[in-house]
């Protein structure tokens, strides 16, 4: 079973380009659908923990899942089989680097990857806006947390202390 998980997240890792958000429907497919360790609900759940932890959501949720599935063992299993590829692609790359950073081939690979990225990047978030029952009437936060973030640059910790703060207050009422 380590060997399982330890292959599952190490495919994982190895396969998918443009980090962790992109990762996250692979992941779900995997230890959802293909291999059953968790379920939907679950890993959902796991995915808002692993979001509200600092680092990499890809270990986050390899973490999540692992310790899930086989206890601590499973943990370190799977968060070894997600950063092995990119730890081994990463060293590749440096001692290339240099050498081939200005072919025009090179150049035009990774601008070409560019629009795949963000299509990987959209479907996990599709999929989260449909899970937390996002609609007309509440679109307004979650775009409205976008613009402070993404034009007005405010860190997302003041806005998550805010939203926790807010969600406390309205529960009390």
């Amino acid at each position: 079973m380590l060997f399982k998980i330890f292959l599952t997240f190490f495919k994982i890792g190895a396969f998918t380009i443009g980090g962790g958000y992109a990762m996250i429907p692979m992941i779900k497919r995997e230890i959802c659908e293909r291999h059953g360790w968790i379920s939907e609900e679950e890993f959902w759940d796991g995915l808002a923990a692993a979001q509200s932890c600092p680092g990499s959501i890809a270990v986050n949720i390899s973490i999540y899942s692992g310790y899930h599935v086989r206890g601590k063992t499973g943990m370190l299993v799977a968060v070894l089989g997600t950063i092995l590829p990119s730890t081994l692609a990463i060293l590749a790359i440096a001692m290339l680097f240099q050498r081939y950073a200005e072919a025009e081939l090179v150049r035009k690979a990774f601008t070409a990857l560019k629009p795949a990225v963000v299509a990987l990047i959209a479907v996990p978030l599709i999929q989260m806006a449909q899970k937390s029952g996002l609609n007309l009437k509440n679109a307004w936060f979650p775009l409205s947390i976008a613009v402070l973030v993404g034009l007005v640059h405010i860190t997302p910790v003041y806005l998550i202390l805010i939203t926790i703060l807010y969600a406390i207050w309205e529960k009390r009422k």
